[in-house]
């Protein structure tokens, strides 16, 4: 319970940090603790297939989508003004989470081989990673591919509607085209563009 109680508090914290937060940057960093501690409470179920799989699916492809969605809409709006070196400060409280998962993670293993030796690890939703049990490889593709195929299909929909709305967005507003009128446009630009270099 005081597991449970501490990631629920962590999940909705880092949710209103990340729909209240200024920047889209903070946002991203608020969903990424989001994700940890949603996949630490897979955890607690005894449900490890899914709490990688939301490591790695969300915060190792969607988080990093979400990096490259903001890079995109941001560049080119004003230059970027270098700021102070924030990064020694950054270091030691990231050292010393770093240590607290460590201690966290030996004390969990040291617990699970105590109670290896003693019985079979089981929870009252069943083994972990057999069949038939919440958190499973075969009830989780089962269950995607099932019931809920239509919902997983209309994501993979938003995200690609989402791609190629960010590629237009930021991508040249008039592409090029092989004509002999575009190719004089181009080189107009780019003389006017080395003629405003030389100017600076």
């Amino acid at each position: 319970m005081i597991a449970f109680w501490t990631l629920a508090v962590i999940l909705l914290a880092s949710a209103i940090w990340c729909v209240t937060a200024k920047k889209p940057v903070y946002s991203v960093v608020a969903l990424l603790l989001h994700f940890a501690a949603l996949a630490a409470t897979f955890l607690t179920l005894n449900a490890e297939f899914l709490a990688v799989i939301q490591l790695i699916v969300y915060s190792g492809a969607i988080l990093i989508l979400f990096l490259f969605v903001i890079a995109l809409l941001s560049s080119g709006v004003a230059p970027f003004a270098m700021g102070q070196n924030r990064l020694p400060r950054i270091v030691y409280p990231a050292a010393l989470l770093v240590l607290i998962a460590l201690g966290f993670l030996a004390w969990a293993l040291a617990h699970a081989n105590v109670a290896a030796a003693g019985a079979p690890t089981t929870s009252s939703i069943g083994p972990s990673g057999t069949a038939g049990v919440f958190g499973s490889v075969a009830d989780f593709g089962t269950a995607l591919f099932t019931t809920y195929l239509l919902p997983f299909e209309i994501t993979a929909l938003i995200l690609m509607v989402a791609v190629i709305g960010v590629v237009l967005l930021a991508g040249d507003r008039a592409p090029y085209v092989a004509t002999k009128r575009r190719a004089q446009e181009v080189r107009r630009e780019m003389r006017e563009a080395i003629l405003r270099e030389g100017g600076e």
